[in-house]
């Protein structure tokens, strides 16, 4: 057995055996006879429990782990980390529910998002997870419905600061955004909070996501501590949770490399260090998704026609964009680039060609990969595309042109 390499993505932990990618210690083949259809995306509990033991062995230990499920809400992915992290991260009331069916602590839950609607801050409430407030209205909402239920809510300050992730994949703070109160703004609501039946948590300053650059990340947890530290002269109480956000990225497309953690982890023992000394009872979180689960998972469809047209040649497979919208370049992605696609039961293969491979929809832009060279495939081979654990499926319009959803499996 020998571990994989993509040509396209600079690593993968999968393995192949016999020239047959493995994922949870068996045969991709034999894994596709069990699930009985394609496609299907598969995700592996040892890459997940991997990466998790990676980051506690390298990052201090002051840094609590957080695992934003909107990467990969699938219910058994949800539990796997939510026994091995810190505690989870949700966007919605139905993440909300899968993260407390999972059976983590409610107060290790944050409830992010800025169009919380009042249903569900009031599941919020109910379920004791803390809020991460994104405006004054919201504020003011959650302490009325707290008052209405007589609950004290649990509250924090999602903050938007003046400063960004430089070189993120999605930017979400600098400048006018959609995304928390405006840093300048947050000591007058503070003032306001105090006054409130709310229950005062913290921050969370999350800044960008998909960083491939540890110096970009370290400039931005060290402007998030500072500021914290000088929002909380305002604060009505201690603050208990500093969440600065994730932004880790994982490597795609060719010429990509993986995340520096080393430079990442020194950093975080100099900003602990001054949490300790300003913040003393905080607890320092970083909130990944992507990191987690994008490299654990595959999605897997199959050859359901070859053909020819004018020199090029064209697989055609029973899944798309409708499925892996990612994948397809139309997540996001400025210049469409190739994720790391192949044959998953000819994973080197004896023969090799260019090819472009298709879903079944009828537009162009259902495009999986194109004109790229991988072994050769015929009717009814395995293709698979790499680094799709986070933002596959749910990211994907299921309901396009009325084709049934994929399967999706942890082994």
């Amino acid at each position: 057995m020998t571990l994989l390499f993509s040509q396209h993505a600079s690593h993968t932990g999968f393995e192949a055996a016999d020239d047959c990618l493995q994922i949870g210690g068996r045969p991709l083949t034999q894994l596709a006879d069990e699930v009985g259809r394609t496609p299907f995306y598969a995700y592996d509990r040892r890459l997940l429990t991997q990466r998790v033991e990676q980051l506690r062995r390298e990052l201090p230990r002051e840094a609590h782990l957080h695992y934003a499920i909107k990467a990969n809400p699938m219910p058994e992915v949800v539990r796997h980390l939510g026994a091995l992290t810190d505690g989870l991260d949700v966007a919605s009331a139905g993440e909300l529910a899968i993260a407390v069916a999972s059976g983590v602590d409610p107060r290790t839950i944050s409830f992010a998002g800025p169009g919380k609607n009042p249903g569900e801050l009031r599941a919020a409430i109910e379920a004791g997870v803390t809020v991460n407030m994104e405006s004054e209205t919201e504020m003011r909402r959650l302490a009325a419905i707290g008052r209405e239920l007589k609950k004290r809510p649990r509250a924090a300050i999602r903050v938007n600061p003046d400063f960004e992730l430089k070189t993120s994949g999605m930017k979400m703070s600098g400048g006018p955004k959609q995304f928390g109160v405006d840093a300048e703004r947050v000591p007058q609501m503070l003032a306001e909070l105090g006054s409130l039946p709310l229950e005062f948590i913290g921050f969370h300053i999350f800044s960008g996501s998909q960083n491939l650059r540890a110096e970009a990340i370290c400039e931005a947890q060290r402007k998030s501590v500072a500021l914290a530290i000088e929002l909380a002269r305002h604060a009505p109480g201690p603050v208990q949770l500093l969440n600065i956000g994730g932004g880790f990225g994982v490597p795609y497309f060719p010429g990509e490399t993986p995340l520096e953690l080393a430079p990442i982890a020194e950093n975080l023992r100099s900003v602990a260090a001054q949490v300790r000394e300003h913040l003393p009872e905080a607890e320092l979180v970083l909130e990944l998704g992507r990191y987690f689960t994008a490299e654990a998972g595959i999605y897997v469809s199959r050859v359901i026609d070859r053909k020819l047209s004018r020199g090029q040649v064209f697989l055609i497979t029973d899944g798309g964009l409708h499925q892996h919208l990612a994948a397809s370049g139309n997540f996001g992605q400025v210049i469409r680039k190739n994720y790391p696609v192949l044959v998953g039961n000819r994973v080197r293969g004896a023969e090799r060609e260019v090819v472009s491979v298709v879903g079944p929809l009828c537009t162009p832009l259902d495009l999986i990969a194109d004109r790229m060279e991988m072994a050769r495939a015929d009717i009814g081979d395995l293709i698979v595309v790499l680094q799709s654990g986070a933002y596959g499926l749910t990211a994907s319009p299921l309901r396009f042109l009325g084709h049934p959803p994929p399967a999706e499996i942890l082994v």
